[in-house]
């Protein structure tokens, strides 16, 4: 998939910076051609429950977010991000006190 591809897919405007930035994340990510289209895949399903994924503005990952509202929304939600990680034995590392991921590669 292409750069352009990806942005769009994830809802982002195809901008130089937005550019720049995938394609930091894209390094930083190991295996990312095997992520991608899980990554993908993941964030369709979550729309659904007011979460996405994203690129981080912060590090070179993609961060998923965890946006559901309510305790049972947000801890399915959750489920279903711990559910995919598992399957696709992708690592994520959860950030301290927030329902944020960072997607660091495959496993």
């Amino acid at each position: 998939m292409t750069n352009d591809a990806i942005l769009t897919q994830l809802d982002y405007a195809v901008t130089q910076s937005a550019l720049a930035q995938l394609d930091k994340v894209k390094a930083n990510t190991e295996g990312f051609d095997y992520v991608e289209k899980h990554l993908i895949a993941l964030h369709d399903q979550l729309k659904s429950h007011l979460s996405f994924v994203a690129l981080s503005s912060t590090q070179d990952y993609f961060k998923i977010k965890n946006e559901a509202k309510g305790e049972e929304m947000i801890a399915e939600v959750n489920e279903i991000i711990a559910k995919w990680s598992e399957k696709y034995k992708i690592a994520i590392n959860k950030v301290d006190g927030k329902d944020t991921y960072y997607v660091i590669g495959y496993k």
